[in-house]
């Protein structure tokens, strides 16, 4: 398994990460656990979010791992006031649930990355790699769920609260939010937002799929820098941050792969 540090673009030192959660078996298990992992170093443990704010401004750690219930401040709140206040900082919120209540207010506070507690050590560290290099680290379950709230009609997370007025019907005769294929006239090329190549535009379909940079690689059977490199373009001409963003994006535009 390739390090934190390597996967991130971090050069000469390991990935500072702290722990924040109000149960200490877990906290020092998650603790220990990291500690195995090859270009992560632990720089400090919180047991509530008062403490993990603090803690933040005094160790600056490249990532903090949240917790989301917790005493005296929650996960959403700390991660709202670490976010503002250390925008170097990110968040990776590890907790026990995945319910809308939990996942998009954390969301929309600002973290990055969203993993329940059954995720292993791997995924845990692959999370953390892709908050340092700007990509957003879900858990397949919680890309899954994006993907259905974006289907059911509801907002992306940190979007505006109702639906954009729909357009009118293309080819597809179906409004911009929904979930269908780009299935174009026949004889006709699909017409592509912002000036997306149809490479560009398949790569996203993949990261609405879930796909991971790897697994499109494979998917595609190119190499992993000219993934990362589709998605630096695709994202420049779309305007989105991350992989979430990407992901309703994809959903706006009817953006998905063929059947």
């Amino acid at each position: 398994m390739a390090s934190a540090a390597a996967s991130a673009g971090v050069t000469g030192r390991a990935v500072r990460v702290l722990v924040a959660d109000d149960q200490t078996v877990v906290r020092e298990g998650i603790v220990m656990l990291l500690g195995l992992l090859p270009g992560i170093e632990v720089v400090g443990s919180a047991g509530d979010g008062e403490e993990a704010v603090r803690l933040v401004a005094e160790r600056a750690p490249d990532v903090v791992l949240m917790d989301l219930r917790m005493p005296r401040c929650d996960g959403v709140e700390a991660t709202r006031r670490i976010r503002a206040d250390h925008p170097g900082t990110e968040v990776v919120v590890l907790t026990t649930y995945a319910d809308d209540d939990s996942l998009f207010p954390a969301l929309r506070a600002g973290a990055r990355g969203y993993l329940t507690k059954d995720a292993g050590g791997e995924e845990i560290a692959r999370a953390i790699a892709d908050v340092c290099s700007g990509a957003a680290g879900l858990s397949p379950q919680v890309q899954r769920r994006l993907l259905e709230r974006l289907a059911e009609g509801g907002p992306a997370p940190g979007g505006p609260a109702s639906n954009p007025a729909p357009s009118a019907p293309g080819p597809l005769g179906s409004a911009p939010l929904g979930p269908g294929p780009l299935a174009p006239e026949a004889g006709s090329a699909p017409a592509l937002p912002d000036g997306l190549t149809a490479r560009e535009a398949e790569v996203l379909a993949l990261i609405a799929e879930g796909f991971s940079n790897p697994e499109i690689a494979a998917e595609l059977f190119v190499s992993v820098a000219t993934v990362k490199t589709h998605i630096n373009n695709l994202f420049a001409k779309t305007g989105v941050r991350d992989r979430a963003q990407a992901v309703g994006y994809a959903y706006r535009h009817g953006i998905s792969r063929q059947p």
